[in-house]
């Protein structure tokens, strides 16, 4: 899945434990209604965070986490987290040879930018 917007916050590594860290990054969709999502990227993931800033736009690919926790008094509740592990600038150029995500959807494919085919003359009536 994809998410896109504009970078509200991005914030600070935490390291929870010796073995584990993570960092949360705001993003603001553009549409009719708009949302802010807190993406969290964990582990060695925090760092593709490092070359962005506040009011970049970007289209970050997520996966949606969902867990079971069960209470001391047993009651069952529900957690959801959305886990970010890929983000790019949009609007921007692409690197050489790929196309940014919001082209490959304005453009309803996602196969590499080819040049134009030269237009042959022809004697067809249509």
């Amino acid at each position: 899945m994809e998410v896109s917007g504009t970078i509200k916050k991005i914030g600070d590594t935490q390291e929870i434990t010796a073995s584990f860290k993570k960092r949360e990054l705001v993003v603001t969709t553009e549409e009719q209604y708009p949302q802010h999502l807190a993406i969290e990227f964990v582990q060695d993931k925090t760092d593709v965070l490092n070359n962005y800033q506040v009011g970049d736009k970007v289209t970050v690919g997520i996966n949606l986490r969902g867990r079971e926790w069960t209470s001391p008094q047993g009651e069952v509740k529900y957690f959801n987290s959305i886990q970010g592990w890929r983000i790019d600038k949009t609007g921007g150029a692409a690197p050489a040879g790929q196309e940014s995500s919001g082209q490959a959807t304005a453009q309803g494919s996602s196969a590499p930018n080819m040049p134009p085919m030269p237009e042959e003359d022809d004697d067809l009536p249509f």
